[in-house]
């Protein structure tokens, strides 16, 4: 990913499971996609995972009323949908392909499990899409195919489009929900230039880590009731939502292993993190828990 040409990315070697992760990025700002510590610890996961066959990702920039929607376009077009951003944000290009094949097991899949889903053969990738793959897939070679988010619907709704769609992983399909642990735009303070993040915003996200690394369903649907600060923290639930489709996802012998953390402008946090069913040698070098702040 670059303003003018792609960047050869090593999409090489198969996870030794044969099971490909579910991966959660909050994909921050969209100035975001310059972050090079950020889009360091992307680069490295994907390298060290090696090559993946094709990649669903849900968004929180896509929202539709029932039925799910499911891009079915073999050469979708990026959306730049936000403002006030660097002019240079919308010079990017990734051309990835889609893949009617890969919409099309989704869309069995969701019908298998009883989820209402249509195809949708114009729609584009929107941010929360394109740039996190964009980072960590650069080459543009993997074909995207991006999945709606219900409205209205229940946080147990979310958790079962993961679920059932969690078979692709068994051939090389990477599941990816992409929104933000913590994200309140009202709370954000962009003069802030230490990345201290606000106690309010880091103790909602540690406990929803913890709650994701034991793989606690129960306690994530209904972290409204449960969790610390969770008002301030998610205020409206498309971008928690995410998070919910990729622990939905998750198959015997997965652990939770953090690709990056860390908050800027206060309170934005961009945990990441993939559930996997790997050994932890097996992740050395891509996994960086950078040192927590005192606050």
């Amino acid at each position: 990913m670059t303003d003018t040409q792609a960047y050869p990315g090593p999409e090489r070697r198969r996870s030794p499971t044969g099971r490909v992760p579910a991966m959660f990025v909050s994909h921050g700002a969209p100035n975001t996609l310059f972050d090079d510590d950020y889009g360091n610890a992307l680069r490295r996961f994907a390298c060290t995972q090696g090559r993946v066959d094709g990649i669903v990702v849900v968004s929180a920039h896509w929202e539709s009323l029932h039925p799910i929607r499911v891009t079915r376009n073999p050469r979708p077009e990026l959306l730049y949908d936000f403002t006030g951003m660097p002019a240079r944000i919308e010079r990017v290009v990734y051309p990835c392909p889609g893949s009617v094949t890969l919409a099309d097991e989704v869309l069995a899949l969701f019908e298998r499990a009883g989820i209402k889903a249509v195809p949708d053969e114009t729609r584009g990738l929107d941010h929360g899409a394109w740039m996190p793959v964009s980072i960590a897939y650069p080459s543009a070679r993997v074909p995207v195919v991006q999945v709606s988010l219900p409205v209205p619907a229940e946080p147990d709704e979310i958790v079962q489009m993961g679920r059932c769609l969690t078979p692709l992983r068994e051939r090389g399909i990477l599941l990816v929900g992409s929104g933000g642990m913590v994200h309140n735009l009202h709370r954000l303070r962009f003069s802030v230039e230490t990345e201290v993040p606000d106690p309010w915003a880091l103790g909602f996200d540690e406990w929803a880590r913890d709650q994701a690394g034991r793989l606690d369903v129960a306690a994530l649907t209904a972290y409204r009731r449960r969790a610390p600060h969770a008002l301030e923290s998610v205020p409206t639930p498309e971008h928690f939502e995410p998070l919910l489709f990729v622990v939905g996802a998750a198959a015997t012998g997965d652990r939770l292993y953090d690709i990056y953390e860390g908050f800027r402008y206060g309170s934005l946090s961009l945990r990441t993190f993939v559930l996997a069913g790997r050994r932890r040698d097996d992740l050395k070098g891509i996994i960086r828990r950078p040192p927590r702040p005192s606050v």
